[in-house]
């Protein structure tokens, strides 16, 4: 079902619309791709396309956008920069009465923890340049979302997820794992976007914790990660030095200072957070 739509890359010719690179734009013009990003959510995370809102961020010409509505949302709110794209979404709109809610607006200056109601979930091919940072603010709201379905360029995907003693872990692994049960679903080669980024991609699914992997503040398990991964070739004893006594924190979380930050799990700096409350 395509409601009567006419195909995406007609849709592109007829408005004249290119991908921009300064809003980090890639387009995906795949139907079978895009149905099978929004398939892989809802078969997760099924209540907000039945009772809640699904949001989607940077819908662009509206591919992602068809999908989530024929896969059956039954509240679409879509946040879209670019006012180019807004007569094609106005189209799709008008081939969904009332179930499409279109925003002309930066995500960035969006409280998506608010927008539409619970169960709330984000399925969006992120703008790359600024992919990070929208994660980083939903994560500080992560209790308002059921689920996040993201496209990210392959590095930061293998980021998220990564465990302990590799080389892709670090900070944004330990606060998106803290929160959050990280899986990546797929990749997706250059060849499916226009135009074609230089790198792969992967779509991750987020499903937040009905409690953090273990108590902690975020200010200052944040503290701690910077201090540590900052000189992550540093041994704790050396990098925690800007927080606090090195022995100490690594006392407290049961840990040697002769570890380096790669090689601590999450639980271990969750305890050096709530030590340094303690001070």
């Amino acid at each position: 079902m395509n409601a009567g739509l006419p195909a995406l890359k007609d849709v592109i010719a007829r408005h004249g619309l290119s991908a921009k690179k300064a809003l980090g734009q890639n387009f995906i013009l795949d139907t079978n791709l895009l149905d099978k990003i929004v398939r892989s959510s809802k078969q997760r995370d099924p209540e907000p396309f039945e009772k809640g809102t699904v949001i989607e961020i940077g819908p662009g010409p509206g591919g992602v956008t068809r999908a989530i509505l024929e896969n059956g949302a039954k509240h679409l709110c879509v946040i879209e920069k670019d006012e180019r794209c807004l007569n094609l979404l106005q189209e799709i709109q008008a081939a969904y009465p009332g179930r499409l809610s279109v925003l002309n607006a930066d995500a960035l200056n969006i409280d998506a923890d608010q927008t539409g109601f619970m169960p709330r979930s984000i399925i969006a091919n992120l703008p790359y340049n600024v992919a990070t940072a929208l994660l980083t603010k939903w994560l500080k709201r992560i209790e308002a979302f059921s689920s996040l379905t993201l496209m990210f360029q392959k590095e930061v995907a293998l980021r998220l997820t990564a465990r302990p003693k590799t080389s892709d872990y670090g900070r944004l692994s330990i606060l998106t794992q803290w929160l959050c049960e990280a899986e990546i679903l797929f990749y997706v080669p250059p060849s499916c976007f226009v135009p074609p980024p230089k790198v792969t991609s992967a779509v991750v699914f987020l499903k937040p914790r009905k409690q953090p992997l273990a108590p902690a503040r975020a200010d200052l398990l944040e503290k701690v990660t910077a201090a540590a991964f900052n000189q992550r070739r540093k041994m704790l004893r050396s990098s925690l030095k800007s927080v606090g006594c090195p022995e100490e924190l690594c006392a407290a979380a049961k840990i040697p200072v002769t570890l380096r930050a790669e090689e601590v799990d999450i639980e271990a700096f969750c305890a050096m957070a709530r030590s340094l409350e303690k001070k």
